[in-house]
């Protein structure tokens, strides 16, 4: 297959599968998570409650992720990500249970609040595992040849169910309610889950099955700490997410400084996954191989820069708008850092790479939006949001100057050296 096709990856079946399971997965987990914002913020109207959501689920994410890629490297793929999938169906099928009017009406506020948080907390759970476990099974369906263009595709489907759901979740809310709309997402879930069936059991790689269990953490902390093109990039992602977290502060710009309602919510939400979702259609065909580094800084920058306006703006539109470009600055950034992590990762520390990730990436998602709500609540929520941004350009600054050869990156290059040097697939 040519390196120029932009459906390399796609022609592969099971990766096939694989782009739709993750979009529908990540739909329902986005969606979930914009339907509980809004019933949160309805009930309590406090900012800091939006923060606490994002820290009722980080707080077992960070804790138990070593172990959960220690888990992902022993274990056979598919068959740990069913488990994953039928956790998350009890999560949301329990949610649907909290926003229903016969339980609602006949609960303190408090104690609603509690169960969802509750829900959450064991989301968290669920997140520690499936994260890696996705990275894993993504290397094991198409060759290494193939992972920069994968990688576009896996970032597509992400990306596509981040457009979906919260739309979705902001126009269904709308329309038919939070109860109902949980009754949604338990259905996409049962989807994700019937797709993954399609999908065969995979090969376990990993050649050192009975390693302890400290032994195997320590080998993927120091893998990530002495490859710095990986460091970087984790870095890059970690700051930009956890100071540039303006989204978790969307309900209050949409139902107080823009006055927009839960519809305009829905849009606002949805505008930073739909300019990622268009660069990385864009991406598949122009790949971002040559200066890949470059490429990289530049969006992350170009993203704070939009973070600033967002947090300025009074008028919808130019929100809109600057939501809309983030994302495109975000997607490229998304392709860059996936591509990284894919091809410098070997096959047996997948798992435990992807859990560092998840520690200091994903889980800024989280950080970040109990750090947006909570710095909202001391200083204001425009100066939250600006101050992220500020510090978003601040980190791209200086991880440029002081990792020269993520800067450098080139992945042409690097695949070249790669295959001379016979370790491609």
């Amino acid at each position: 297959m040519s390196s120029k096709d932009p459906y390399e990856a796609l022609r592969y079946p099971q990766f096939r599968i694989f782009f739709i399971l993750r979009s529908a997965l990540v739909f329902a987990w986005a969606m979930q998570f914009v339907v509980i914002e809004w019933e949160v913020y309805k009930l309590t109207k406090d900012p800091l409650s939006l923060g606490l959501i994002g820290l009722m689920e980080v707080i077992p994410a960070m804790s138990l992720a070593l172990f959960a890629g220690h888990i992902v490297d022993q274990s056979e793929k598919r068959n740990l990500l069913v488990k994953c999938i039928l956790a998350f169906l009890v999560i949301s099928s329990g949610l649907f249970l909290f926003t229903w009017p016969v339980v609602t009406d006949s609960l303190e506020t408090n104690v609603l609040i509690g169960g969802i948080y509750a829900l959450v907390f064991f989301g968290g759970i669920v997140r520690a595992f499936i994260g890696p476990t996705v990275f894993s099974l993504f290397s094991l369906i198409i060759p290494k040849k193939t992972y920069p263009n994968g990688a576009t595709w896996s970032s597509v489907a992400w990306q596509s169910g981040a457009v979906a759901g919260p739309a979705v979740g902001g126009i269904a809310i709308g329309f038919f309610g939070v109860h109902w709309s949980m009754l949604l997402i338990v259905a996409v879930a049962l989807v994700s889950l019937i797709l993954l069936l399609r999908i065969p059991a995979q090969a376990i790689l990993n050649t050192k099955k009975n390693e302890p269990i400290g032994k195997s953490l320590k080998e993927g902390i120091d893998f990530v700490f002495k490859t710095k093109e990986v460091l970087g990039a984790i870095t890059l992602d970690m700051f930009a997410v956890l100071f540039g977290g303006a989204v978790a502060l969307l309900p209050i710009y949409a139902t107080d400084i823009l006055k927009v309602g839960s519809v305009g919510f829905g849009f606002l939400r949805a505008a930073p996954a739909v300019g990622s979702f268009l660069i990385m259609m864009v991406v598949a065909y122009f790949p971002l191989n040559n200066h890949a580094g470059k490429k990289l800084l530049a969006s992350i920058f170009g993203f704070g820069l939009c973070i600033i306006v967002f947090g300025l703006s009074e008028i919808y539109w130019i929100s809109l708008v600057a939501l809309f470009l983030s994302g495109v600055t975000d997607g490229i950034s998304v392709v860059v850092r996936q591509t990284i992590l894919q091809l410098y990762t070997p096959y047996h520390m997948r798992g435990r790479v992807s859990s560092v990730n998840s520690m200091f990436v994903g889980s800024s998602n989280e950080l970040g939006a109990f750090e947006s709500g909570l710095t909202a609540k001391l200083f204001g929520t425009v100066n939250a949001v600006v101050f992220g941004g500020v510090i978003t350009l601040m980190t791209v600054v200086g991880t440029g100057a002081l990792i020269p050869s993520l800067r450098n990156l080139d992945f042409n290059t690097f695949l070249k050296d790669k295959k001379q040097d016979n370790l491609s697939c």
